[in-house]
């Protein structure tokens, strides 16, 4: 994982607790050498636990506090990721990490 991401952690893990994240989760570039720091994006995975009313304006807001945080263009999708598109799941999971969880939310998570 590119160094970027490890030292922001204790930010990152504030936000999902802000914004009601259940578990967040970084794939691509960020976790390979093909990051590139001076035109790569940032791509994560969120469950956003309750998808009730307001969910839209959440996602968006914790997108863009991503972007405020690293200081580049991030892209966030919500699981289940490529539900209509095995090639594009299979693509992604080769280097999903998980970053952060919700305790009862998943046992075998970093958190």
């Amino acid at each position: 994982m590119i160094d970027i991401v490890k030292e922001k952690l204790p930010e990152l893990e504030e936000l999902c607790r802000q914004y009601g994240i259940q578990k967040l989760d970084v794939f691509g570039s960020a976790i390979t050498d093909a990051f590139d720091p001076e035109t790569s994006d940032l791509d994560f995975i969120a469950d956003l636990g309750e998808y009730g009313r307001g969910v839209n304006k959440r996602f968006f807001r914790f997108a863009d506090a991503l972007e405020a945080l690293f200081g580049r263009s991030v892209d966030v999708l919500t699981d289940p990721v490529g539900r209509n598109n095995p090639y594009f799941l299979a693509e992604v999971n080769e280097t999903r990490t998980n970053l952060y969880a919700v305790a009862d939310h998943c046992g075998r998570c970093r958190k």
